[in-house]
Order: C-alpha cells, then structure tokens, then sequence
C-alpha cells in the first residue's frame, strides 16, 4: 500500500493551496485534521478554505458540526480512521493540530465510552462539597497512573478519567496507547518557509480576515447564543475578538494581539513537528 500523505506546518504557511495542488495532482481527497475548521458557521476565523479555493476536491471532517457541539481528538481519530481504511478511496490529510496528526499516524487508541452527563454531575457536586482534591483522591484509589499525570487542580481531566473508570471498569491509562510503527503507513511533509516572511504572512492574514468580516461573525455567533465559554469560541481569534467587544481591548489592540498570539502559536507548532521522526521538510519559495 502506498503510503498515506499527510501535509503539516505552522499556520499561514500555506497548506491550503498546496495540499489542494497535490490533491489535484494525485487524484486525491482530503481530510482535514484541523480542530476548528470542524465547526459550522466559523468560516473567515478558522481560515476554512472557500468552496471556490478547495477547487472542486472533496473535503472530509470540515464544517461538520455546530459551535455548540462536542469534538475532540478521539472523535477525529476514529472518523479519520474509518475513511483512510475503511473506504476505497486515496485520501489527504492536512493539519493545523499538530495533536491530531501524532494520534492518527501513531495509532492512538481511546476510550469507547461517551461523556455521562449523570456521571459529571455527580463527580462536579464532590468537588463542589469537598474540593477537587477529593476528586484526585478518588482517582488515586482507581487510576494511580493518571492521577500521577493529571495536576491535583485539573478537575475536567480527572473527571473525565473517573467517568471513563466507571462506564467501562478499565484504567483511563490502560485505555491509551501508542503504535509507532502504525506511522510507516504515512508520509509527512512539513511546509517551512523564512521565519520573518511567516510571520508577515500571518499579518496579512489576519488582516485580511478583519476585511472579510471577521468582527461580524464573532458577533453573529454571539447573537446566535453561542457562548464565549464554549470550546469553539476559545479559537484564536474568536476570543481576542469578544475581548473587544467587552471593552477589554481597542480594536488595535485586539488585532496586534491576534497576531502576536498566532505567531507565537506558529512558533509552537514548528517545534512539535520538528520532533516528529521521518518527516521531510520542504522550505516553499519567497513569493508565495
């Protein structure tokens, strides 16, 4: 079997066209791996390609699911899963989310069970009563592993490794793992470019997002009432944005931040790439 293409870099690099290039060239559909692009309605925030861009390719795992709905890696994994390997397809995956790509290409596995909201409840009213550390307490007696991994403080993770606990009598730590020798299956190419251009890319491009009516989508999502507190509305960007409208900071202010914080976000993605084994590095040219 040939191996699987998968397409990384930093944001603004420019996966976009040329995973589009490549799919064109290779007969090829994409999946994407990217874990906001996922979300209906967030569009010019999350850089979602236009359907004019995505030049009549096929894209999988993009604008599935409403702002208020819940994604997470170990959905990502098992849908991606199921069209790589169980259709007949030849398939591209492109990301943003570094996570997700080092779960798919290393074979993670997960816990089946399903969040209880019966079960978080029960664990949130314990740490309300006596504390989150009796909730770390509780984990120690089942799942010493993970409560050595997880902080004292954390109390969404250490729920979430309790419900797993109780709805299936196995170890959250048992529950995960990795196969490094599921990565031969796929080919990495990682998009690189002059560090000072990046980072002027990633300018214009927020930018450009201002200009194609960012502030307005933040606030139509808000009006839609879709709250601030919700994992899709905590995207760069999104966030900055209601800062503003909450009078916490200019417009300029709002922006600059934007930026610096996606520059730093690029800077972190470029580190977690570059320990990953076997990827070829492809430095694209100045005038892109």
């Amino acid at each position: 079997m040939k191996k699987i293409p998968v397409i990384i870099g930093a944001t603004s690099v420019g996966k976009t066209n040329y995973s589009i290039g490549f799919a064109l060239e290779n007969n090829l559909e994409i999946i994407s791996a990217d874990s906001m692009q996922v979300y209906k309605q967030m569009n010019i925030g999350t850089a979602k390609p236009t359907k004019e861009e995505m030049g009549g390719i096929n894209h999988h795992l993009m604008d599935i699911i409403n702002p208020d709905e819940e994604w997470n890696l170990f959905k990502f994994v098992k849908q991606a899963r199921q069209l790589l390997f169980a259709t007949e397809k030849n398939y591209l995956v492109v990301g943003g989310t570094g996570l997700y790509i080092k779960a798919l290409i290393n074979n993670y596995g997960a816990p089946e069970s399903l969040p209880d909201e019966i079960l978080r409840s029960k664990y949130l009213a314990i740490s309300s009563e006596k504390g989150v550390e009796a909730l770390h307490n509780l984990l120690k007696g089942v799942d010493a592993v993970s409560a050595e991994k997880i902080k004292s403080r954390d109390e969404f993770r250490i729920i979430r490794a309790l419900e797993v606990y109780e709805q299936t009598g196995i170890p959250f730590s048992q529950q995960k793992n990795m196969d490094t020798s599921f990565a031969d299956k796929f080919r990495l190419i990682c998009l690189d470019m002059d560090r000072a251009l990046l980072y002027k890319r990633i300018g214009e491009r927020v930018d450009k997002m201002v200009e194609k009516g960012l502030f307005t989508e933040v606030q139509m999502l808000l009006d839609k009432g879709y709250s601030k507190e919700l994992t899709s509305m905590q995207a760069l960007g999104y966030k900055e944005v209601i800062m503003h409208f909450e009078g916490l900071l200019s417009k300029d202010d709002c922006l600059e931040l934007i930026k610096k914080k996606t520059r730093n976000f690029a800077k972190r993605q470029l580190t977690w790439y570059r320990s990953f084994p076997n990827v070829e590095w492809l430095t694209l040219p100045s005038q892109l």
